[in-house]
This record gives C-alpha cells, structure tokens and sequence, in this order.
C-alpha cells in the first residue's frame, strides 16, 4: 500500500493598510488581523505612533516590506502617492476613501490600464443590496416617483454629501429614462418640483456611523428603502475581503457587484 502525502499551501495575503490610525483603519487594521488567510505587514499613517505588531510609516517611500495590496481608508490627497507607489510595484489597491474630484477619477482609470484596482464609496455588502433594489424600483415605477435619498452620518465627516448617497443617485440615473438633475439644497431652489430631479440630503451628527434612505414618492403611495450600519465593521470586512478578491487579477476596476 502506497500512502500519498498531500501538503497543502496557505498563501498569506499580505496587506498595507493606509491611514492605520485613523478610526476606520484600526478597524481594518483589527478585522485583517483577525482573518487566517491575511497579515497586515505595515501601515501609512501622518501620526507614526502605534502599537502594532508591524511597523507604521508616514510615507510609502519609506516602505520596505514585500505586500501584495493596499487597503486604503485615508483621505483623497493620499491617492497620487497611493497610485505612484501601487504601479511602480505592481501592487492591486483597494480605493475604499469617499471625496474624490474628476482629476482624481481619471487618475484612478489611469492606474487601472496598468494594475487591477478595488473601488467602491461603500464596502458594505447591505449597501449595494440596497442600491441594487433601487435600480430595480426606479425601472419599475419609471418617472412618475419622485427620487429623494437622505444620507446620515456622524458629525466629524468632512464631505457632503456623502460618497454613498451619490454611488447610489449615479446608479439610479444609470438606469433613468430621462436625464437626471441632482438638487442638494431646496432652500436655495426655489421652484417646483421636476420629475427627474433626485433630491440629496444630509444630515451629521453624534456617532451615527452610516445611515441611507431612499424614497421613492408617488401621487397616492411612498416606498421607502433603507439601510442603517451599527458598526463600522461592515465596511472593514467588505474592504478585506475585496483585498483577497483582486489578488491575481488582471488590470481594470472592480467594484462590489464584482465581487459579489
């Protein structure tokens, strides 16, 4: 009788996470830590102070370690940097932070001509239920529903509105009928009402970690979607896993129906 001997080989994703730090990075930070499958081997933070296992830099020059992607949950003035460093390596990236500009959107499609790349305003699994459900609404009930979407968050969020509330209008528009017009303040726009505007508003805060609604107005009846995230986890855990995920992939953008 011959024994056959099977040695089976765990490959550890190795992770740099960008803004360590921060609130949301130490969750990443924690969640990573915590998956078998992955290591976080440095973090990029502005405040270099930590008490990690691994070492924290304030400049990814500086870097020194082999990583085989980045998670990023900074600010949108780290993406030139995070970009320049992720395709001279050849390093996938996961672009999780909210607030970019034009100038930053086609640096991204730039970058993913020559590396695969993550980008999502919101890694919840939820979220993108939810959004997926409003597509489907707005094509069933066509223009003669009023869109408005109020998003929630705690009061130390800087942009507004916030990256969700438009990754959601954008993929509502996307399947319109009409060109749609996104109004942000009714304070300032003094006229009726049209029918394919989409009304965004914001609301900040306490510590309210994310909360979307969408409604859906009709002349005798009202639908409303939402979602409410208690934690902050919810998002590390979309970040992580889109890290596993984009390994080994060819260049483009991917995002969560992708992964999904």
């Amino acid at each position: 009788m011959f024994l056959l001997k099977i040695s089976i080989i765990f490959i550890m994703v190795k992770i740099i996470v960008i803004g360590c730090n921060g609130k949301m990075g130490k969750v990443v930070v924690n969640t990573a830590m915590q998956d078998p499958d992955c290591e976080v081997v440095a973090g990029i933070d502005k405040n270099e102070e930590h008490t990690y296992k691994f070492p924290v830099y304030n400049d990814l020059s500086k870097i020194d370690v082999k990583s085989d992607v980045i998670i990023d949950f900074s600010h949108p003035s780290t993406l030139k940097s995070i970009l320049e460093f992720c395709t001279k390596n050849m390093i996938p990236a996961v672009l999780c932070t909210t607030g970019y500009d034009d100038n930053d959107v086609h640096a991204i499609k730039e970058a993913s001509k020559v590396i695969p790349i993550f980008s999502s305003r919101n890694m919840s699994l939820g979220v993108n239920l939810l959004i997926e459900l409003a597509k489907k609404a707005r094509e069933f009930l066509g223009d003669a529903f009023d869109v408005e979407i109020i998003e929630k968050h705690h009061n130390q969020k800087i942009d507004a509105p916030s990256g969700t509330a438009l990754m959601i209008a954008d993929e509502i528009s996307a399947v319109s009928s009409s060109n749609t017009q996104y109004v942000y303040d009714r304070h300032s726009y003094r006229a009726p009402r049209n029918n394919n505007e989409i009304g965004i508003h914001c609301v900040r805060g306490g510590n309210i970690v994310g909360d979307h609604e969408v409604i859906f107005a009709g002349n005798s009846e009202v639908i409303t979607l939402s979602h409410h995230a208690q934690a902050k986890d919810v998002f590390a855990v979309g970040s992580v896993k889109a890290a596993k995920f984009i390994i080994n992939k060819s260049p483009k953008i991917y995002n969560m129906s992708d992964m999904i």
